[in-house]
């Protein structure tokens, strides 16, 4: 009798199945928590560059001076602005910004006029250094093939390059290493001073150095 009770009593089945089930659906819980940070992240970089730009766009606009310099110490204000907005990501650590003067040279074509870099991921541009067409016309600006962003005479454009290293939160070894890269680019607002960066006293210049 006992033994027929046995082969019929049932109530264990459910907590069998839910020890069958539990681990898949952490696991695609998990997963579906990682997905969502990463395009969170993505979503604030994007945000990071352009902001950045426009930012650069910006320096010294609205003041008295008929041609407003651009100094080492609005540079890093920049640069500064864009830290406070990834608070969170430890952008210093993991990623870098690459931030772009690109101007019209004397023979009229594209060139990288100034350049600074903030953060420790050792990265340079993809469209070169600081002198880059510096001479000639060989140098097409800067942006993908069939999107280059070029410069007019008597103008700049500040382009952002910002690659991010990102930190998963939950399945580090199996995602692998994951670099998220921004470009954005804006005209300057204003006339500005074109023929250099001014130092500023007791101010570090963010070379983009290795």
């Amino acid at each position: 009798m006992a033994r027929r009770r046995l082969a019929r009593d049932n109530r264990a089945t459910v907590l069998i199945e839910m020890a069958f089930c539990i681990p898949l659906l952490v696991l695609l819980g998990f997963g579906g928590v990682e997905m969502a940070n990463l395009a969170l992240v993505n979503t604030r970089i994007s945000q990071i560059s352009l902001s950045a730009a426009d930012n650069a766009s910006r320096i010294a606009f609205g003041t008295n001076m008929s041609l407003p310099q651009v100094r080492e110490l609005d540079i890093n204000e920049v640069f500064t602005g864009a830290e406070e907005q990834a608070r969170g990501l430890n952008l210093r650590a993991n990623g870098r910004i690459v931030l772009s003067s690109l101007e019209r040279n004397a023979d009229g074509g594209q060139t990288i006029k100034w350049q600074r870099c903030y953060g420790d991921l050792p990265v340079q541009s993809l469209y070169g250094p600081e002198g880059t067409g510096a001479t000639g016309t060989g140098f097409p600006g800067m942006g993908p093939v069939g999107k280059r962003v070029v410069a007019v005479q008597g103008t700049a454009v500040m382009v952002v390059e910002l690659t991010y290293t990102y930190q998963p939160i939950a399945y580090g070894s199996w995602l692998g290493p994951k670099t998220i890269r921004s470009e954005a680019a804006y005209n300057v607002r204003e006339g500005r001073d074109l023929t250099r960066v001014y130092p500023s006293a007791g101010v570090t210049p963010s070379l983009c150095t290795t």
